[in-house]
């Protein structure tokens, strides 16, 4: 899944940007912030607030990624919240190589704002 692939990455760095806006001291600490928002579980969460702001495209993209079948599991998270995860990513990784930053930076913040 491509398109989860770079959907992460993209996720991650944003995440990863507005935790080190916090000031925070050690390192650890850094890490442990952004895994809260990095997490299958939260990504679930993200997903299923989004849903009813979708377009038609957006939601097409989201319902292939979660109906794809993985080749593996994330170690702490239910199949149902990997799935809702990597449609997640696959929506960022979309947005993001369709180049419609404005749609993308929208989501991200959004991301960050429900949790």
């Amino acid at each position: 899944m491509p398109l989860a692939f770079i959907g992460d990455s993209i996720h991650t760095l944003f995440v990863r940007e507005k935790v080190l806006e916090k000031s925070i001291n050690k390192m650890d600490n850094y890490h442990n912030e952004a895994a809260k928002y990095c997490k299958a579980s939260t990504q679930a969460k993200v997903i299923g607030a989004l849903i009813p702001l979708l377009n038609e495209e957006e939601l097409e993209i989201v319902k292939r990624g979660r109906n794809a079948k993985p080749k593996h599991q994330a170690k702490n998270a239910t199949s149902a919240d990997y799935a809702y995860a990597t449609s997640f990513e696959i929506l960022i990784g979309y947005l993001y190589l369709k180049g419609d930053q404005n749609r993308l930076n929208e989501i991200l913040n959004f991301s960050i704002s429900i949790i």
